[in-house]
């Protein structure tokens, strides 16, 4: 598996309006939905039911849902060592939990669904920049070899 894989499968749905818990490339599907579609284009099933939610669910519950999921089924790299291909997790809320994920594109780009759009390939900005927490490989890309880091990418 390759980053370049799932890049060439992320931009497929490019355009994928945007719809709450929707997972269907060309039909719909939020942040989350992107990577599950991505997920089983590269992998096939997708490893565990993923349950109803709401907009606010993970302000609701105060835990970090996402996160943990993200940890169970991909492999947690050092944000500083994100690449194209990589997975990134942020905090809308700094305050809050991480609720919104992305494909990082290239060194300055992510691509990803959310409120009242659709899949776009988007300026990683300071704002994105700034409430980024997590960043996770898929399995199998992790062992590709060394690259810049993401701070050396963005600012050098």
């Amino acid at each position: 598996m390759s980053r370049a894989q799932v890049l060439k499968e992320a931009r497929t749905w490019l355009g994928t309006p945007y719809c709450h818990q929707a997972s269907l490339r060309g039909a719909g599907c939020d942040c989350l939905g992107l990577i599950r579609g991505v997920w089983r284009a590269l992998y096939g099933a997708e490893p565990e039911s993923v349950p109803a939610y709401t907009p606010d669910w993970a302000e609701v519950a105060g835990e970090e849902t996402l996160r943990d999921a993200a940890m169970r089924h991909l492999v947690e790299i050092d944000r500083a060592a994100a690449r194209p291909g990589d997975v990134l997790l942020f905090r809308p809320d700094l305050a809050g939990p991480a609720k919104h994920c992305a494909i990082l594109s290239a060194r300055d780009r992510i691509i990803h669904a959310y409120w009242g759009r659709a899949v776009a390939e988007t300026a990683l900005s300071p704002w994105w920049q700034r409430r980024c927490v997590a960043a996770f490989a898929f399995p199998e890309c992790e062992a590709e070899g060394p690259a810049r880091s993401l701070a050396e990418r963005v600012f050098g």
